[in-house]
């Protein structure tokens, strides 16, 4: 899975999963655009990466199609172009239905499934002309029930059914996959649910004890998922 002279734009890409896929694509000599909402957010993952000579910034706000356009426009202003999109960027909160208003249902679908969907057709003139590829990020989630996660497990569900009608619309041109990952290590999983619980250290070893590896997942071993996907190997 090599990347050399590849232009990819990661939303999301300033911390957790969307971060470690930035900077496997780096190390495979990919030049990859960085978002965040901030422009703050996303200098301080740049410096992080420590490979200032092979990214851009492309901060911005995905839950808005204005938001989404803008995005792109400066991946591609900064790239040269976008031969892979990987829709990274996502928000999960814990909260019975009861508890799930009418803000918290349209922050997360509008960042989960919205932000998908229009940062992948503000992309669609470049990647059909490059014949790219688009990776989403959806969850397990996305595949079966959760207690306590019924807005994230709509929008989810939205980004696999969405990934699988885009996937017949664009094809030939542009190959869209998706990777629905369990519970991840990442500061979202501990500080949203883990930290959040009244017993953190029970949180962590429920979350544990429900993968059949007794263990979260690695940001990293998403990565590599992703990375195959967006590679010449899963054409």
């Amino acid at each position: 899975m090599e990347f050399e002279d590849k232009c990819v734009l990661v939303t999301g890409s300033s911390r957790g999963i969307g971060r470690a896929t930035a900077a496997a694509f780096l190390q495979r000599g990919a030049r990859v655009a960085i978002n965040g909402r901030t422009g703050e957010s996303v200098a301080a993952a740049i410096a992080r990466l420590g490979a200032s000579d092979q990214v851009t910034p492309a901060p911005g706000d995905v839950s808005t199609r204005a938001g989404c356009e803008a995005i792109v426009n400066a991946a591609i202003a900064g790239l040269g172009g976008i031969d892979i999109l990987v829709n990274g960027a996502g928000v999960a909160y814990h909260a019975s239905i009861e508890d799930s208003d009418e803000a918290l249902w349209d922050r997360t679908v509008d960042i989960n499934l919205k932000g998908t969907f229009f940062c992948s057709r503000a992309a669609l003139p470049v990647l059909r002309g490059r014949r790219g590829n688009i990776v989403n990020l959806a969850s397990d989630a996305g595949l079966i029930g959760e207690r306590g996660l019924s807005v994230y497990c709509a929008s989810k569900g939205g980004v696999v059914n969405l990934t699988r009608a885009m996937a017949l619309d664009l094809a030939p041109q542009v190959r869209v996959n998706c990777v629905c990952p369990g519970y991840v290590d990442t500061d979202m999983v501990r500080r949203d649910h883990i930290e959040r619980s009244d017993d953190p250290d029970s949180a962590e070893r429920e979350v544990n004890e429900s993968a059949p590896m007794k263990r979260m997942a690695r940001p990293e071993e998403i990565a590599t998922a992703i990375l195959y996907l967006a590679s010449s190997d899963a054409g």
